[in-house]
């Protein structure tokens, strides 16, 4: 308590948050204001003390040399005749907000092909049989994505075709992968999983990534003072690093991780603060990479490690996730999901965690601050993510011990569960969820068992019970009030009929409100989305995993071409993406691959370039006629999600779709005919 009495003193000098104005969702109204009573600082608050940089947030301040910082802000009755504004060395507004997205993109580019690289080099080790924790359990994908690397899965042994050994074609397919991040030549293969007319797209914009470490070095080159100045060259660069991304080290990662930890199919689990109990060990994990969290959920369902929790008075170990891990072990394990991005240190707060063991992204550095003030043993895992304070304890992930961490992990955790306080105070506030699809289960799910494509929902989308598809994904973001936006754009979609596939905390912060339900449909959709929801038995909006899986979004999409009848490529979909409440560098890079992609992509709260509204309107226009995507923006929720439907509606008159049709039964030659 006297922890909490000098937290409290210092409280008074800031700012606090009005727990209702911060967040929709019940359970974060109740830790905020609990938080607040016991003299704690969230991030809620934080965003009272501290507001944001006008000049920032519009894109137009360079530091990339030390003559800056050098601020180009917009004169207050904006610019008339030639913009004049010019940083030391001369760079334009223009250049500067270039250089600054671009780097944006540079930095998530790195993170989500980062972590691709850690699974990959992970996966290599399996391969050689060098990690015994670890097996090949998706042995169907290891196959079906060996032949974009050309590793062969047959063998022809005298005249006589036969499969090759498992373990062979993992090693060649893992070394492949792993040298897709520097080899010195070629392209990435996975970019003719594109339709044809985008790869040509790119090809001829000269976009084609070479490999994926080096698109990103050269943004931070390029952005060097006095190297690129012209805005569309820089773009062009942010272009294909971004494609690098999406295409490769994130499609890597998702794929990867499929082979090892198994291909997602639809579980039923919980979501929100209210999964923890107050009789169970309460163990978090915090971040995006499951290699070592697939471990810990093997460890703590063990016998013996739950043996050893009743020992020590527990009745169990209850684990819960936060952030991408989170989605991750939902997706595989039906483990359910304890909170967003902004409710990591109300998961604390609680007085309830025993352990919150953090790995990488998305984890802020005052957990340690609000764990001090509690029992909670914070344990970070990863080389390249350690955090300052003396109360974080260090436990270094390796692969080739991966079990022996995690059971040492679960059993600190559980060693804790003693030390825990009598106040206690678990949110009540939890929703059931249906969570885990994917490329392959919603073609099962729409197509059939047998038929193996997605021609029903092309024929849904035709006939217009189905007006189109949004991706709805990304962070939240303390700028704005708490799953606001996120909620009011998906409902928005829904109710027209809208089906919505999310990733990350959309889906998440989805899962919290029930949206995650084939009962949501009769309560949330249009006529025309609730019929097809109930009649397979689906959830409006399909959760697809973490944000490396918005890969699976691109994939759909790309089937959805495939399957015939709504034109031959991407930006021919009656299609939309959007981020209400993005907060990070990663939502930039997956923002540019998804309009590079040929999706017409919204984003809420702001875009980092308003300040230079020529390269703004490069982005918001230009770009379309060169990919068929555009960016967007759009603060309000409702508007932001009505500018997705009206997108939607203008690709479905180009397509000759605009107007309802009763479903008419197809025989195979018109069917045929339908795909030619």
């Amino acid at each position: 308590m006297e922890k909490k009495e000098k937290a409290v003193k210092k409280e008074k000098a800031l700012k606090v948050a009005d727990p209702v104005k911060a967040s929709i969702d019940k359970a974060t109204q109740e830790m905020i204001a609990r938080a607040q009573d016991l003299g704690i600082d969230t991030i809620f608050d934080r965003a009272e003390s501290m507001k944001p940089c006008n000049i920032g947030m519009q894109g137009i301040c360079c530091k990339n040399c030390s003559m800056g910082p050098c601020r180009l802000p917009l004169p207050k009755g904006g610019i008339e005749g030639e913009d004049t504004r010019k940083g030391l060395c001369g760079a334009t507004p223009n250049t500067i907000a270039a250089r600054n997205f671009i780097r944006m993109i540079a930095g998530g580019a790195a993170a989500h092909s980062d972590h691709g690289r850690c699974v990959a080099e992970v996966f290599l080790s399996v391969a050689r049989k060098e990690s015994h924790d670890y097996a090949i359990k998706d042995a169907d994908k290891l196959l079906s994505i060996a032949p974009y690397f050309d590793v062969a899965t047959t063998v022809e042994v005298d005249g006589e075709v036969l499969d090759r050994d498992i373990d062979e074609i993992a090693v060649e397919v893992a070394e492949k992968a792993l040298n897709e991040w520097g080899k010195a030549e070629g392209e990435l293969y996975y970019l003719k999983r594109a339709p044809a007319p985008l790869y040509e797209k790119w090809k001829k914009q000269g976009v084609l990534p070479r490999n994926i470490d080096r698109e990103i070095v050269e943004i931070m080159h390029r952005t060097h003072i006095g190297v690129d100045q012209d805005y569309k060259n820089l773009i062009k660069q942010g272009t294909r690093a971004a494609i690098a991304d999406g295409w490769g080290g994130s499609m890597l990662a998702t794929d990867l991780q499929d082979v090892l930890f198994g291909t997602p199919y639809p579980v039923q689990s919980e979501a929100n603060l209210g999964v923890m109990k107050d009789d169970h060990v309460n163990l978090i994990v915090h971040g995006h990479e499951p290699v070592l969290s697939e471990m810990i959920v093997a460890a703590a369902q063990s016998p013996a490690m739950v043996e050893y929790a009743k020992s020590k008075g527990a009745k169990g170990i209850q684990l819960g996730g936060i952030c991408c891990t989170a989605n991750e072990i939902l997706q595989r394990h039906g483990i359910p999901t304890a909170a967003t991005f902004l409710q990591q240190e109300l998961a604390i707060i609680t007085g309830a965690c025993d352990a919150m063991v953090v790995d990488i992204q998305c984890i802020m550095q005052n957990l340690a601050n609000v764990a001090k003030c509690f029992h909670t043993k914070l344990i970070t895992t990863h080389p390249i993510a350690k955090m300052e304070q003396d109360n974080v304890m260090h436990i270094e992930f390796d692969e080739h011990h991966a079990m022996e961490d995690a059971e040492k992990i679960v059993k600190l955790a559980i060693d804790n569960f003693k030390n825990r306080g009598a106040e206690v105070m678990i949110p009540r506030q939890k929703n059931t969820q249906i969570a885990g699809f994917g490329v392959e289960s919603i073609e099962y799910h729409l197509g059939g068992s047998f038929r193996g494509t997605y021609y029903t929902l092309n024929d849904n989308i035709i006939n217009g019970r189905i007006r189109g598809i949004a991706g709805v994904v990304g962070c939240n973001n303390a700028r704005t009030r708490h799953n606001e936006g996120h909620i009011a754009v998906v409902k928005e979609l829904i109710k027209n009929d809208v089906i919505v596939l999310t990733t990350g905390c959309n889906g998440i912060a989805c899962a919290m409100e029930g949206l995650l339900t084939p009962e949501a449909a009769s309560v949330y959709c249009g006529p025309g989305l609730a019929e097809v929801c109930e009649t397979v038995g689906i959830p409006p909006v399909l959760h697809l995993g973490s944000c490396v899986d918005n890969s699976r979004i691109l994939l759909a999409a790309t089937e959805v071409v495939k399957a015939g009848g709504l034109g031959k490529d991407i930006s021919d979909l009656p299609a939309a993406g959007s981020a209400p409440e993005w907060m990070s560098e990663k939502a930039i890079s997956i923002g540019h691959y998804f309009v590079t992609s040929g999706v017409y992509t919204v984003f809420g709260y702001m875009l980092p370039t308003s300040g230079a509204p020529v390269f703004h309107d490069y982005l918001s226009k230009e770009l379309e006629k060169i990919y068929g995507g555009m960016w967007d923006l759009e603060v309000d929720p409702v508007k932001h999600a009505q500018k997705m439907i009206a997108h939607i509606d203008k690709k479905r008159k180009a397509l000759g779709i605009d107007k309802a049709r009763e479903r008419v039964l197809m025989d195979m030659a018109s069917r045929q005919a339908l795909e030619a």
